[in-house]
């Protein structure tokens, strides 16, 4: 037996900036539900009300733009409530925003770890897209027990059949998260500038991602109408009128335009992994 074959693996550097061991990674699956269960614990540790913000954050937001957006500005929401339409809308970009936001600081917020300790620096970014469904089970339950309500209340609502594609939906709004989240991380271990920068272009995204209007609305604006390509080819706003359309029956499900956004999140996922992978070999340098 050879010296090489006595070891179980070999760590190399020279390594494939598109590698994805996902043999290795299943070894570290211990490591990686440690992060997961490390992100969910850590959110609101050592708050008040703990993990009542899940709560608390939708809730609210929901509400504020209801009287902001339907009330005041008298934006219509077909046959749907203000508020159920709202809640659809700030579910899906709270997953999104979550994914995004926290993989964008993997470099910066774990450079200690990173550097004495070796395991596929993928399960990072991983772990916090996983750590997010969390969030999203307990908003998912918010919007489940309101739509009872509303139904309840006299309401016609129905879901759509194409609801079991949802699963689907939000697994390529997870790709496109972790994508630009990962190329972002890469970027702020050389320029700072992006550290500054992305909690406010996220606020600007939310605003032409149709979260708290229907892209028809955008359509049919007179003023408006003219911008509305901007909305029609953002993957996230036909994400979230994808889900509407689905719980709802209020929005648009077009088949050629899921395609668009899956095709879209694979490319901006492969091109933020090369980066991610790449700038994970020197990064200790420049961070």
């Amino acid at each position: 037996m050879t010296e090489q074959e006595d070891w179980l693996y070999e760590i190399n550097a020279k390594q494939s900036l598109l590698a994805i061991d996902f043999k290795e990674i299943w070894r570290y699956k211990d490591l990686l539900l440690l992060f997961v269960r490390r992100d969910i614990i850590s959110a609101y540790k050592q708050t008040i009300l703990g993990p009542l913000w899940y709560l608390i954050q939708p809730l609210f937001t929901g509400v504020i733009f209801t009287l902001v957006f339907n009330n005041i500005a008298s934006i219509q929401t077909g046959g749907a409530p203000p508020f159920l339409f709202n809640l659809a809308g700030i579910t899906m970009w709270s997953y999104f925003s979550q994914c995004l936001n926290n993989t964008s600081n993997t470099f910066a917020s774990n450079a200690g770890l990173f550097s004495k300790v070796y395991f596929p620096r993928i399960i990072t970014p991983l772990s916090q897209a996983i750590s997010a469904l969390f969030k999203l089970s307990i908003q998912l339950l918010i919007f489940a027990c309101f739509y009872l309500y509303f139904v309840l209340k006299g309401y016609a609502l129905q879901p759509d059949v194409t609801l079991w594609l949802f699963p689907v939906v939000l697994g390529i709004l997870a790709v496109l998260g972790l994508g630009l989240g990962m190329l972002i991380s890469s970027l702020t271990t050389k320029y700072r500038d992006f550290r500054i920068l992305i909690g406010f272009a996220t606020t600007l995204l939310m605003y032409v991602s149709a979260v708290m209007y229907p892209i028809a609305e955008v359509q049919n604006s007179t003023a408006l109408s003219e911008y509305a390509w901007l909305i029609e080819l953002n993957p996230i706003a036909i994400l979230i009128e994808a889900f509407r359309f689905m719980s709802l029956q209020e929005g648009l499900l077009d088949w050629g335009l899921l395609g668009y956004c899956g095709m879209l999140s694979l490319a901006v996922f492969f091109i933020g992994l090369i980066v991610f992978n790449r700038t994970g070999r020197n990064f200790i340098d420049t961070i």
